[in-house]
């Protein structure tokens, strides 16, 4: 069994991104592999990151979160060495776990950059981790994955800053009619009814996510908002979780609403998926209807977020307190490194031809 005070070093595990232009095609390929994506598809998908000179922000964005969870651990006395690996692209996980391992590191945290439960969001992460050590060998450190933290009062708080910000970048006369519409990225309907244990009955996923929203809203004063989705890349005749933000804005705009404050609940960072979908289409979506847009800021960028993530990592290495204000359940693994239960998450069958991730 793990106690406290046993660790000695953090991994950072996230999504992954191209650089520069000539890793958009691979860096799609390895996201898609194995799912039958059409190769139309991955065009379409290659403009979007073409659009941004063929690079995404995530790994940026990411490095720019570990140099400030350096500082504050430094602050806090925390000695933890950090490291950085992906699931998709370089620094790949297997390659960071194999320093770590020279390093002389035994027993790690992870910090996954996903709040959420389900397949993508949790369990794929404990997979990732599972092949980087089964690369490694028995020399492989000891990985166990920080739990969901959705709704962590340094992520509330934050979301909740961010859409007053946005508010008032307002004109004036929009400030106080404008919507809230709170926005996460869609999965297939069926991944989303095998969210979390099966005890627990499923749609964890859209349940952790519709009670971020409340929490958010509540703490910003908004008793009335919208819960809406975003980024899907499955064929039509697939479910996913609806409705699309753009669909949802030609429905708001029907109704004589001419200003919106979209909130980004589902990202912990202004990476592809929400200076694509979010910064590009949607605004441009509600520039074509007359309607005033603002969005809000995601909480990486934010000193809360390093705070939040040194706090995580305090539960593990000595036992610090657990905090989380929703009514939703939020899993994990725990000190002994058991995980979640048995069958959680697990991913459905797919589609013969799926659609690309972006």
């Amino acid at each position: 069994m793990t106690t406290p005070g046993d660790f000695d070093a953090l991994l950072v595990l996230s999504f992954g991104g191209p650089e520069q232009p000539a890793d958009v095609r691979p860096f799609l390929e390895n996201v898609t592999r194995g799912r039958g994506v059409p190769p139309e598809r991955l065009d379409a998908v290659v403009e979007h990151y073409m659009h941004f000179g063929g690079v995404s922000p995530i790994n940026r964005l990411n490095r720019d979160i570990i140099d400030a969870l350096r500082a504050e651990f430094d602050s806090a006395g925390v000695d933890l060495p950090i490291y950085f690996g992906n699931r998709n692209w370089h620094p790949m996980i297997e390659d960071t776990v194999a320093t770590m391992a020279s390093d002389g590191i035994r027993n790690a945290l992870v910090f996954p950059t996903s709040a959420w439960g389900g397949y993508s969001g949790c369990r794929q992460y404990h997979e990732d981790i599972a092949r980087a050590r089964a690369a490694v060998g028995d020399d492989a450190p000891h990985l166990l994955k920080i739990r969901q933290y959705y709704d962590h009062p340094l992520m509330v708080d934050t979301f909740s800053d961010a859409v007053a910000s946005a508010r008032a970048s307002l004109p004036e006369q929009h400030r106080a009619g404008a919507r809230l519409v709170f926005t996460a990225h869609s999965i297939p309907s069926a991944a989303d009814a095998n969210a979390g244990p099966p005890a627990d009955g499923g749609n964890l996923y859209s349940r952790q996510v519709a009670e971020a929203s409340r929490l958010v809203a509540d703490a910003a004063g908004v008793d009335d908002y919208d819960l809406v989705w975003q980024s899907r890349s499955g064929p039509p005749q697939v479910p996913w979780l609806d409705p699309d933000i753009c669909d949802h804005l030609e429905a708001l705009s029907a109704k004589s609403v001419d200003a919106v404050i979209v909130c980004p609940i589902g990202f912990v960072s202004d990476h592809l998926e929400v200076v694509w979908d979010l910064d590009t289409e949607a605004e441009e979506k509600a520039r074509e209807l007359g309607m005033a847009f603002a969005r809000a800021g995601t909480p990486g960028s934010d000193a809360r977020f390093p705070q939040m993530i040194r706090e995580l990592v305090d539960e593990y290495r000595v036992g610090g307190r657990c905090r989380g204000l929703g009514n939703v359940p939020g899993y994990g693994s725990t000190l002994d490194g058991s995980r979640c239960a048995v069958g959680c998450c697990e991913q459905p069958t797919r589609p013969s031809r799926p659609a690309a991730a972006t």
